[in-house]
């Protein structure tokens, strides 16, 4: 049996094995090094600064006066600057694109459900598809009006008119009806998917009577008001998703806005008018809610939403 003092020879043998064999490694290794590149140093002069204090021209700031002056993120977030108000469109200050893009995919996919075969389309699914079509219809007619940066500008004109002819023909479940509702299926998914509409023809601005009707967007309100309900029924739901609270909140002001366009019913009744900007004021009282992180804000909001829509339709059903 080998003694201990002689494994511990052999322990050391093998340790000054493996720094020599590592030693000639990296020699190896930097023999096979391509040496470092010269520079001449007049060959980049005039293109970078000799020093970090040439690059710097008048006083440098303090800190002090740095604390003291705002970003201009901090100036938007105070209530944005005059330049940025005026090149806002009808519709930036009501919603986001994100909310926009969002509902987009959303209502197609409820569409695709609906839109399957004959049988249930005829039976009822071409209502469903009449006001998903309304709704993309409208949204898109907002995207060619919207001045932030949306998917879908290009062909928001076409996607517009194409859906909108199609929603007002669902008004019968016929075979007819149900292939033109199977052929903006698949328009709607090449749009999505990025594949565009193929360059397809659209009318100059938006003429709201051939895009939306009242009857489906009263539907979709309601639809909207629960989803709102649902997502601020306590103050940990909001804080934790925050985007269910704000996608509804801001349709609903763009709702507002829409049922008093030219062209849709009732748009020029003065009471009409001042319950549809009622609703859009309450909205945007819940989108203010959630940027203050006021629970309170947000759920009196709520309520202005319903207790408009309930003096409405007390009047307009």
């Amino acid at each position: 049996m080998p003694s201990q003092k002689l494994i511990s020879l052999t322990a050391s043998g093998a340790a000054l094995f493996t720094l020599a064999y590592v030693f000639c490694l990296t020699v190896a290794a930097d023999d096979r090094r391509a040496p470092a590149p010269k520079f001449d140093a007049g060959s980049t002069r005039g293109i970078f600064f000799e020093s970090v204090s040439d690059a710097i021209s008048g006083q440098r700031p303090s800190l002090q006066s740095l604390r003291q002056t705002k970003t201009p993120a901090a100036a938007v977030a105070a209530g944005s600057t005059g330049a940025t108000q005026a090149k806002a469109g009808p519709w930036d200050n009501l919603i986001s694109a994100t909310s926009i893009e969002d509902e987009v995919k959303r209502m197609k996919l409820h569409y695709d459900s609906v839109v399957t075969t004959p049988g249930p389309f005829k039976s009822g699914g071409y209502e469903d598809a009449r006001l998903d079509l309304m709704v993309m219809s409208s949204m898109f007619a907002i995207i060619t009006e919207y001045e932030g940066d949306v998917r879908w500008k290009d062909d928001a004109a076409a996607a517009r008119d194409l859906l909108g002819r199609t929603a007002f023909n669902c008004n019968a479940g016929t075979t007819q009806v149900f292939n033109e509702a199977r052929a903006r299926k698949d328009d709607l998914q090449d749009l999505i998917s990025g594949g565009g509409l193929r360059g397809r023809k659209a009318e100059d601005g938006n003429d709201w009577a051939s895009i939306a009707d009242r009857a489906p967007l009263m539907q979709y309100a309601e639809a909207l008001n629960d989803q709102l309900r649902e997502a601020t029924g306590d103050q940990a739901m909001v804080e934790s998703e925050p985007g269910d609270v704000r996608r509804p909140a801001e349709l609903l002001a763009v709702l507002g806005r829409i049922l008093v366009q030219e062209g849709m019913d009732e748009a020029d009744d003065e009471d009409y008018r001042n319950y549809s900007k009622a609703m859009s004021d309450a909205a945007l009282e819940v989108t203010r809610g959630l940027e203050l992180k006021d629970y309170g804000m947000i759920s009196k909001g709520v309520g202005n939403i319903m207790q408009s829509c309930d003096a409405c339709h007390a009047d307009y059903r």
